[in-house]
């Protein structure tokens, strides 16, 4: 749907589709992206509704019982307004080639090369910004923390502005192959173009404007009917930068004079605003409806100047719709929460005085050339049995990442999720933080805490489905079927037992856009991991499918272009207006081009999750060790697109929950719980799974992409699973699922085990630390690689990244003396990492003191090598010295 805002200087656009508009032949059963309902017309809302009759009859039943006093909350939030950039202007657009091309991988082989990823030399042309409560500074000009002010020199603030589309046509230049399906891309290109034509297009210097559209035969031949030509009439957005930023107009809004409340709900038949405010009274603040089906109220100023609707108090919508009279939490609402012995949650009107808001303090971190992510969840980070809090998390985790040498933190069901157990990912309320874990105003001082670290800090986003919550969230929000979501069958993932997005609809996008611009400005986020991209993706949603690679299978009849589009203009939204925001996607299909930028026709993702090599370890560990091979361990690690930078990871939350096991568990199993102690013998099982677990976390790190992830607590082998408190229930299939009765045990991190120097869980978290200093001394994540060996006889695995030499010997038993080890380099070496020291639980079998040098000669097509002693399950790192 569509509306406008009158004196806003944004206008809501609409388009018709006419009879003879088809969708393309490669989607036949699909609508256009400009799915939208209505023309625009001149008219707007009111400017007020103080009063008004209601259909709702007095006796409607209310499904919040009216209640005369408040919910007060703590802490304060600030208004999320941020200035509008009434000039655009061009920015320096991203560099021709974001990435240097590698040395060639082993033996010189072509197709090896194709598998290793090209390393990461990324121009850092842009001017620095940065971000200081709310001001922006020019990176030479110098910025204090705490109460220091900032310097009293003048800063301009720089306008940020979301580069013009491209041309979309140096994708075919990064891989030839895209070729073949040149007419699939140029299609999805062209309807991205169209959505940017419609949102990028300033306003007129008189006002506002309306332009005229050709969507007939004559603009796409090869696309539309035969019959009629259709003409859209579409008043113009005012560029990315204005139609992300819906939440300035929609929701609830505060001015000098009172209280504005607008929600779309074009299926409604009447609504009302009611609240403790108002005694939870339906008659009393009546709304009315525009032409668009949005739905508007102003409440004025109390007339001491207090607000209408008090800070903390509980507030709905009360709708009469096709599925009857209803009470909703406003979609956009920035705050909710679950009062005691309640099941339905409140929405609360969060507006905290002046003094209560949080200011932050320190300037965001600039994005680091190699990202090492800690994936965390704030409920179950505590070792105690309970749900942590936002506090705790920033007391007491954020100094333990720092120190662990992670330079991002990834945190998980920031967004309100009323189901716990779903891991944040069955999303009710997408603009509010987690009541959970405390107020908006102690997530912003997590969030401030991790900059004054040097953390980024990522926002696992989930704008792939959302909850099938009627009561909390948007599922049936008007009361209809097709609010926010698809219709029928494509509206519903049988899977996850969830909605899928409509992003083919107009409001859908500004909502979705919105609320990704709203977590970068209100909360400073430093980027995003977008969850589930491949189910978005596709039609099939990646369920039952087995990627080989085939180009068909990302490009055809089952690829949702109205969904991809929407990937490229957040991407484009983000990178334009946050040019420091990292952006990940959760791909598991391998998607040509998404990690190359919107303007060369990719999908514009920063970083891809290589989800193939956790998937590669769990089928190995199901295997005794004479079944690996370490050529298929490289190709594992290796094998992603050149140009396009990945995160790599041996295991993520994805392998902790419970009916999986993690690498620790897989490789030690019971044991764990007995044989643990330094006090007491170990076992084979024990001493093979923790050398193993080194083994595989740093040749994950070392080969996998330009980035490594953790999930917290598996940097120590953290025990047993993941198991949220839950009570038996009955599936409606009848289908009995039993519960932990309500146990918080196993849904906590036991970050004592880790600290406690008398068991073997130590050595194992000394490893991983020392493991990520090293990358953060060498950078090796980003630098050249080269894979000179992968012996199936030795079982020796042997490759270079930078300086660094690495050298894993995977044989369950032979140790090799004078093993001669190919380099690049001549020089001098010295070993820098050691999986087999004391300190990590080794066996003490490398000589530290040692110093190794090169002989020249061709070995394994490098021109230098030296020789080393290479023990049995052991990883040994190798730095060329200056001296």
């Amino acid at each position: 749907m569509a509306f406008a805002l009158s004196g806003s200087g944004i206008r809501f656009a609409a388009v018709v589709r006419g009879p003879g508009v088809r969708s393309a032949p490669a989607q036949p059963d699909r609508t256009t992206s400009l799915d939208l309902s209505l023309l625009l017309r001149k008219d707007s809302f009111p400017r007020t509704v103080l009063s008004g009759n209601s259909s709702n009859e007095s006796n409607s039943t209310s499904k919040i019982v009216a209640a005369s006093g408040k919910v007060l909350i703590p802490g304060g939030e600030s208004d999320g307004l941020s200035p509008s950039s009434d000039s655009v202007s061009s920015t320096g657009v991203q560099t021709d080639n974001p990435q240097e091309i590698s040395e060639t991988v082993e033996e010189g082989s072509k197709a090896e090369m194709a598998e290793t990823s090209a390393p990461v030399e990324e121009e850092e042309a842009k001017t620095e910004i940065v971000e200081t409560g709310g001001d922006i500074t020019s990176s030479t000009e110098e910025v204090t923390t705490g109460e220091e002010s900032m310097s009293e020199e003048v800063v301009e603030e720089k306008p940020r502005v979301v580069p013009p589309p491209g041309d979309g046509q140096r994708i075919y230049q990064y891989d030839p192959m895209l070729e073949g399906h040149r007419g699939h891309l140029e299609y999805r290109y062209s309807r991205y173009k169209e959505m940017r034509s419609l949102i990028d297009q300033h306003e007129h210097p008189e006002g506002e404007r309306e332009t005229k559209i050709d969507m007939g035969r004559s603009a796409y031949p090869n696309l539309f009917g035969t019959k009629g030509l259709v003409v859209v009439v579409v008043v113009v957005e005012g560029g990315l930068d204005a139609f992300s930023r819906g939440y300035e107009k929609l929701g609830f809004t505060r001015s000098a004079e009172g209280i504005t409340y607008r929600e779309w709900a074009p299926g409604a038949y009447s609504a009302s605003l009611v609240g403790d405010f108002n005694n939870w009274n339906p008659n009393a603040d009546a709304m009315t409806k525009n032409e668009y089906g949005v739905w508007e109220i102003f409440l004025p100023n109390n007339a001491d100047g207090s607000p209408p609707i008090p800070h903390g108090s509980r507030v709905k919508i009360r709708m009469d719709t096709p599925s009857g009279i209803k009470d909703s939490i406003p979609a956009w609402i920035k705050y909710s929460v679950q009062p005691p012995g309640e099941i339905p949650y409140s929405a609360i009107y969060y507006d905290p005085p002046e003094d209560e808001k949080y200011v932050f303090q320190h300037p965001q971190p600039k994005r680091p050339k190699s990202l090492r992510i800690y994936e965390s969840h704030v409920g179950m980070s505590s070792p105690e049995p309970k749900i942590n809090t936002y506090a705790g998390f920033r007391d007491d985790v954020l100094p333990r990442i720092k120190k662990l040498g992670y330079n991002a933190v990834q945190i998980m069901a920031i967004q309100e999720h009323s189901y716990y157990a779903s891991f944040g990912y069955h999303v009710t309320n997408f603009f509010a933080p987690s009541s959970r874990f405390g107020t908006p105003e102690d997530l912003k001082s997590l969030i401030d805490r991790a900059h004054e670290l040097g953390i980024l800090v990522l926002m696992d986003i989930v704008h792939s489905h959302s909850s099938n919550n009627t009561l909390d969230g948007l599922n049936g929000f008007d009361g209809t079927d097709t609010h926010y979501f698809h219709s029928g069958a494509r509206g519903y993932h049988w899977m996850w037992d969830s909605r899928l997005f409509n992003y083919g609809s107009w409001e859908v996008l500004r909502f979705l856009l919105s609320n990704a611009r709203w977590w970068l400005e209100e909360y400073k986020f430093d980027g995003f991991r977008f969850d589930g991209v491949t189910s978005m993706m596709y039609t099939h949603h990646g369920l039952q499918v087995a990627f080989t690679g085939n180009y068909n299978e990302y490009f055809g009849l089952a690829t949702d272009v109205d969904a991809v589009v929407y990937l490229m203009l957040v991407n484009d939204m983000i990178h334009g207006l946050y040019p420091e925001a990292v952006t990940v996607g959760e791909d598991v299909s391998g998607m040509p081009a998404f990690c190359i930028p919107v303007q060369d026709g990719g999908v514009g993702f920063d970083y891809r999750l290589h989800m193939a090599i956790a998937d590669k370890w769990i089928e190995l560990l199901k295997q005794p060790d004479e079944a690996w091979t370490m050529g298929d361990i490289v190709h594992t690690l290796t094998n992603r697109r050149w140009l396009e930078k990945c995160v790599a990871y041996a295991e993520s939350h994805d392998q902790a929950l419970v009916g999986d096991k993690t690498i620790a568990f897989w490789l030690m199993d019971k044991d764990m719980y007995d044989f643990m102690a330094l006090d007491r013998p170990s076992t084979p099982r024990i001493d093979r799974g923790i050398a193993l677990h080194k083994m595989i976390r740093l040749i994950t790190m070392g080969l996998g992409g330009e980035g490594y992830l953790n999930f917290m607590g598996n940097e120590f082998g953290h025990p047993e699973w993941i198991d949220f408190p839950r009570s038996e229930q009955f599936l409606p299939d009848g289908k009995f699922v039993p519960g932990n009765n309500n146990s918080f045990d196993k849904c906590r991190r036991r970050f004592d085990l880790g600290d406690a120097d008398y068991l073997r869980y130590r050595g194992m978290q000394e490893f991983d630390q020392a493991m990520h200093h090293l990358e953060g001394k060498y950078g090796f994540m980003t630098s050249p690689q080269y894979v000179s060996r992968k012996d199936e006889g030795d079982e020796m695995i042997i490759f270079e990244r930078g300086d660094l030499v690495f050298v894993f010997n995977f044989h369950w038993n032979n140790s090799y003396s004078d093993y001669r080890v190919g380099c690049l380099k001549p020089g001098k070496y010295k070993v820098v990492l050691d999986s087999d020291d004391p300190l990590f639980g080794g066996y003490s079998r490398i000589d530290h003191d040692a110093e190794f040098f090169s002989y020249d000669g061709h070995y394994d097509n490098r021109p230098c090598s030296f020789l080393v002693y290479a023990p049995s399950r052991t990883a040994v790192v190798y730095a060329l010295c200056e001296d």
